[in-house]
């Protein structure tokens, strides 16, 4: 009897329905989204080793990344400025660096079970990349951005309110001050103090960027941007505060 027979319909039908539905599908459902480019999202979960010449994803996420970081950073100031209308800019800034900071992106990242979605070369498989704080939370990022790309900012905003409010919502008072916190680091280690210093100034005058160096002896030195150097600094401070938690240092 032919396949297309009318008996044999309803088979058809269910294989058509397994085959037709992807395991990106099933992030799509966890993001909240339904993506009208899946590209997008393939190529904010491709490792940039994984990445053939010439292939369809030849920059991997790291563009993505870039982008990601920054609607991250413009929905997290304004939920912030909203949220606690009758803070400083000094906590409010304490609060946005401890929250778009690696742990906070890796958190959310394990909890939608991302490492379970991304495209690795076998190399970094095989050394643990699925599980590595600085792949989760950059391609984090990177689904950020192409949340935003596919779905404008309503969609990336969803997204992160859902699961960046829990987290503002565990401390009732801002966090420690990036900067006072390596300080306090390197003195109980009979260190220097952090140095920073000023790598790049750009922007016009009225909307500058500042990128700021900070070392500590014994240390590689960390670098973040900010619209201000206090800004800068903190967010410099609390890079080098994340090597130190990933290295495992005491």
């Amino acid at each position: 009897m032919a396949v297309g027979h009318p008996l044999f319909a309803h088979l058809r039908f269910d294989r058509v329905v397994a085959d037709t539905r992807e395991p990106l599908d099933d992030l799509a459902d966890i993001l909240g989204y339904r993506f009208g480019r899946m590209s997008i999202l393939r190529e904010a979960l491709h490792h940039p080793s994984a990445v053939p010449v010439g292939g369809d994803w030849i920059h991997g996420y790291e563009r993505l990344e870039f982008l990601g970081d920054r609607v991250l950073g413009l929905v997290m100031a304004d939920l912030l400025l909203h949220s606690f209308p009758d803070e400083d800019e000094g906590a409010l800034s304490r609060r946005f660096v401890a929250l778009v900071r690696r742990e906070a992106l890796v958190r959310v990242a394990e909890k939608i079970g991302l490492g379970a979605y991304l495209t690795l070369s076998a190399g970094e498989e095989e050394a643990g990349g699925r599980g590595n704080a600085a792949v989760l939370a950059d391609s984090c990022e990177a689904v950020i951005a192409a949340l935003y790309l596919d779905g404008g900012l309503d969609a990336a905003r969803s997204f992160i309110h859902r699961h960046w409010t829990p987290l503002m919502d565990e401390d009732a008072t801002p966090p420690k001050d990036a900067k006072t916190a390596l300080q306090e680091w390197a003195q109980g280690r009979g260190k220097p103090l952090p140095e920073y210093q000023i790598v790049a100034e750009e922007g016009p005058a009225h909307e500058p960027e500042f990128t700021i160096e900070v070392r500590v002896k014994g240390l590689d030195p960390a670098c973040a941007r900010g619209p201000s150097k206090r800004v800068a600094e903190q967010a410099a401070a609390a890079a080098l505060l994340d090597s130190i938690d990933g290295a495992g240092r005491g």
